[in-house]
């Protein structure tokens, strides 16, 4: 990483999610950094957890830059129902795939984000999923949201995984751009089997994304009630609601 990550700027750095052999790796003085935030700030058990993992290969920068100015709606939408928590996940480049704590507040996040660039690299969702599985093992996670236009893996390996997450009572909330069709197979069997949804969002609509990314926060807060009061008001939850009963 470069000297502007999010560490040198005081935020938590990403840690390597599922790294192998040739994976980049946080430095020794990060993982320390990690690990002592992490023990620091233990899990509000009165607190929603929600993963905000995105596709950050190189097709994606321009869906990067709206998510990192849009994700702060996620946070003002839960605030209005109990907070939450959002951990960020992103992979890119050769087989680099990593996750930040869990952070209460938009302009954390927001500092995170700032500091990553978009790279070549091939799809890596498996991981995430992976990810998210331990994550909820250890404490429970409301939802999954991942956003991403591409899938170059093993659907039969993305759906095991995705049926842990169901298990686990992790739902996946997949937003898809772009007219991929093996991408919109996946997510749709991901988001079946980890009872969540999956939603495609018009290329450059930076207000669409924005209600779907309402619509989770309200959900992972609040639960179905809370997505439901919000869907009078808002067309991305009354969106969410209609993806979920498919």
């Amino acid at each position: 990483m470069s000297d502007d990550t999010p560490a040198r700027r005081g935020a938590s750095a990403p840690t390597s999610v599922g790294a192998g052999p040739a994976a980049v790796r946080s430095s020794a003085a990060e993982i320390d950094a990690f690990v002592a935030a992490a023990r620091d700030t233990a899990p509000d058990p009165n607190r929603a957890r929600l993963i905000f993992a995105l596709d950050a290969t190189m097709s994606r920068q321009p869906t990067w830059d709206r998510a990192a100015s849009l994700q702060a709606e996620m946070f003002a939408e839960a605030g209005r129902i109990a907070g939450l928590d959002v951990q960020l996940v992103y992979f890119r480049g050769h087989d680099e795939c990593r996750a930040s704590r869990f952070v209460p507040d938009a302009a954390r996040l927001a500092r995170l984000m700032e500091g990553i660039d978009c790279r070549g690299g091939r799809t890596q969702i498996g991981k995430v999923l992976r990810h998210a599985a331990r994550t909820a093992r250890e404490g429970r996670v409301a939802a999954l949201v991942y956003v991403g236009d591409a899938m170059e893996e093993s659907v039969d390996d993305l759906a095991a995984a995705a049926g842990d997450l169901g298990v686990l009572g992790t739902p996946v909330f997949l937003f898809r751009e772009g007219s991929d069709r093996a991408a919109a197979r996946a997510f749709e069997e991901i988001a079946r089997l980890s009872r969540g949804a999956h939603l495609a969002f018009s290329e450059g609509s930076a207000a669409e994304l924005g209600a779907l990314l309402r619509a989770v926060a309200a959900y992972a807060a609040g639960g179905l009630g809370a997505l439901q009061a919000l869907a009078g008001r808002d067309a991305g939850a009354r969106a969410l609601i209609g993806a979920m009963r498919r």
